[in-house]
């Protein structure tokens, strides 16, 4: 038992490991053009595509589409939220909840739970 404890957790590490070196070995092999510290003088780097930035109006325009959608999505689920709570006080108030604890009432609260926590995440960027 303790050696397949001690594998998986080897296993896990050299994982974790090759997920930590990984950015950095990309930067060593793909160094950015005119970088001083990449090794690579600017007029030995390859050609490549350049890098086009959207003016600043089409950013404004990307990001206030963005931030609109998110503000659909927040209110879609908002909705929803108000419609499962709903639902959960009209389960509340049908049962005697001294003597019996529904499962239907716990799931439904988990899942009020879960979408409240997608709201506020959401909501926080």
């Amino acid at each position: 038992m303790r050696e397949s404890r001690r594998k998986v957790l080897m296993l896990l590490g050299c994982i974790a490991g090759a997920i930590a070196i990984e950015p950095i070995e990309l930067a060593k092999a793909n160094p950015e053009p005119g970088n001083p510290g990449s090794g690579q003088d600017a007029s030995q780097s390859s050609p490549s595509a350049p890098i086009v930035q959207p003016s600043p109006a089409e950013a404004s325009k990307m990001t206030k589409a963005i931030l609109e959608e998110n503000q659909r999505n927040l209110k879609k689920d908002a909705e929803k939220l108000y419609k499962l709570a709903s639902e959960l006080k009209d389960q509340v108030d049908k049962t005697d909840s001294t003597t019996v604890l529904s499962l239907a009432l716990v799931k439904k609260a988990e899942e009020i739970e879960k979408l409240a926590k997608q709201i506020k995440d959401r909501a926080k960027g």
